[in-house]
């Protein structure tokens, strides 16, 4: 099947409703939790993070930079995240110099990426000697599927493969973390395919006006669903072997 390569988080960007839901959903909210939880024990000092989008993983802090490719994203994360700094650039040629950051945190974001070594040089460069670099991926090359394609991915990564990329960059692998498990890539392919069946359905036309209001009305529903969900989600990860996870979290230093 051909993958479409499109930038579809443009048109996410600028749509309401995507920007009413999207801190809600169950697996950033345990993406987020497994990030914040790794960086707690870490060294204190500037962060940058890297492809934030209009989710970043640290809100909490008033030392972090978020970079994001799509100025669209920027424009709306700063009237949502009072703190910070927000940069538009590349990950694969970041405006920093050399050693700026303590910690360097990117999530979700090398799978979109065509060629995602660049991107991994250019963060380990602006990482001092010391500092943590914590990324979240998703995993096993054999879940490849429907939805992987309809975000965008090029690629899932096997854990070797991520650290390999790692020693390239003079990073070492210094802790894993299991985020999500196969619980969840069944339930992403269930949404998917339910969401492109009834797009079909639809023959892709919707007032995006109406369709904001209409999930602002149902937002405290959408909340509380995912809440709940996001229970069995976490026991599922923590309870299946690593081999079989669907989303990992590593913590790599720089030499």
């Amino acid at each position: 099947m051909k993958l479409d390569r499109s930038n579809r988080f443009e048109d996410f960007f600028a749509d309401d409703a995507y920007v009413v839901l999207k801190n809600f959903l169950y697996n950033y909210l345990l993406r987020k939790r497994a990030v914040k939880k790794c960086m707690q024990r870490q060294e204190k000092g500037l962060i940058l993070e890297v492809g934030s989008g209009l989710s970043p993983m640290v809100t909490d802090s008033d030392g972090v930079v978020y970079s994001e490719l799509s100025f669209t994203a920027l424009k709306s994360l700063q009237k949502i995240q009072a703190r910070g700094f927000f940069v538009a650039a590349d990950a694969a040629h970041l405006p920093f110099k050399t050693g700026s950051f303590t910690q360097v945190v990117c999530s979700e974001v090398l799978e979109h990426l065509p060629e995602d070594r660049p991107a991994l040089r250019e963060m380990a460069e602006v990482l001092k000697k010391g500092g943590s670099m914590i990324l979240t991926f998703p995993h096993r090359q054999d879940y490849f599927a429907c939805d992987d394609r309809f975000v965008g991915h090029f690629r899932r990564y096997e854990l070797r493969e991520m650290e390999e990329r790692l020693k390239e960059v003079e990073l070492n692998l210094a802790e894993i973390r299991k985020v999500l498990g196969p619980l969840e890539k069944l339930t992403m392919v269930f949404v998917v395919s339910a969401v492109s069946f009834l797009q079909r359905l639809r023959g892709g036309k919707s007032d995006s006006r109406e369709k904001a209001a209409t999930w602002r009305i149902i937002a405290p529903l959408f909340k509380w669903c995912n809440h709940l969900y996001g229970v069995p989600v976490w026991l599922d990860a923590r309870l299946f072997p690593r081999s079989l996870a669907a989303v990992l979290l590593i913590r790599a230093v720089k030499l």
